[in-house]
């Protein structure tokens, strides 16, 4: 994906929020994506599983980006493309590669506690993608389409 394709719509409907690494700005972000998928028509069905997958997302950033650091913060921006609602959740920790997260799926790691967070991202949105975000950290999106 060309690094231009990888904003959030911009425009009177986009919103940008600097929020801190804590828990709380888990229920934030996930109240600001919900309300922005209802004003948009997404399906009630649809927008638990959505507000579930920011929850996952920002949840990474707080715990496993920033490390729950005062000094980092989550950036977070909601955007509407022509279809599509838009969700960037950055952080400022030292990144990762996706594949480098181990399967949940897979039988030595059906057990653990943790590890299913992208899998269920990847549930509940139409498009996810992660990059390296500059100078440091690392950025992801989710993509909802709209209606028709």
């Amino acid at each position: 994906m060309a690094p231009q394709d990888f904003t959030a719509a911009a425009g009177p409907a986009s919103s940008e929020h600097l929020l801190d690494s804590t828990l709380e700005t888990i229920d934030t972000a996930e109240a600001l994506v919900t309300e922005a998928a209802q004003r948009l028509g997404i399906d009630e069905d649809d927008i638990p599983g959505l507000g579930m997958a920011i929850r996952e997302c920002v949840a990474n950033a707080v715990v496993h980006g920033n490390r729950y650091s005062t000094k980092k913060k989550v950036h977070l921006r909601v955007g509407v493309g022509e279809k599509s609602l838009e969700v960037l959740v950055g952080d400022e920790g030292d990144g990762f590669a996706v594949m480098d997260v181990p399967d949940p799926l897979a039988e030595e790691n059906i057990l653990k506690q943790s590890g299913r967070g992208i899998l269920l991202i990847r549930a509940f949105v139409d498009e996810f993608a992660v990059r390296k975000r500059e100078p440091q950290g690392t950025e992801v999106r989710l993509v909802k389409h709209l209606p028709q």
